[in-house]
């Protein structure tokens, strides 16, 4: 009975934030490739610690020019996960200059999987899969925003 109740307690957090309806600040923002080719996306902002812990989850669809940009106050080793996300996606780490320091491609919905910055970043931009690849963005690309020097 002990672990029916256990695992009852774990899966009801889940299906609250599912029912949730977080509000999202939205923006625009652009990335500026090597070439000189700018890209603009509506991104949804994540800022605050809930808004970040709920991302993407429970999503089946996102427009093609839309993200959703997770920003921290200081740099940081960043971890994330696709747990409870639906959408494959593309992960860009962004530096606090702006700069693409890492691109994870096709991330693997509802995996646990943790997926790291690998170095110090600033914050996340979450694309659909395909898109860095359709758009032939790199490391060293330039995320230009407001919350990026």
């Amino acid at each position: 009975m002990a672990f029916f109740t256990a695992v009852a307690m774990y899966f009801v957090p889940l299906s609250a934030v599912a029912q949730q309806d977080a509000v999202f600040p939205k923006a625009t923002l652009e990335i500026e490739t090597r070439s000189g080719a700018r890209h603009k996306f509506q991104v949804e902002l994540a800022e605050t610690d809930p808004l970040r812990q709920r991302g993407l989850m429970f999503r089946n669809e996102m427009a093609p020019d839309a993200g959703m940009l997770f920003t921290y106050k200081r740099d940081r080793l960043i971890s994330m996960w696709m747990a409870n996300t639906y959408l494959p996606l593309d992960m860009l780490f962004i530096e606090s200059n702006g700069r693409i320091s890492r691109i994870v491609e096709n991330t693997i919905p509802l995996s646990r999987e943790t997926i790291s910055s690998r170095k110090r970043a600033r914050g996340i931009l979450e694309l659909n899969a395909g898109t860095a690849r359709r758009l032939g963005l790199s490391v060293g690309d330039i995320v230009l925003h407001e919350r990026f020097e």
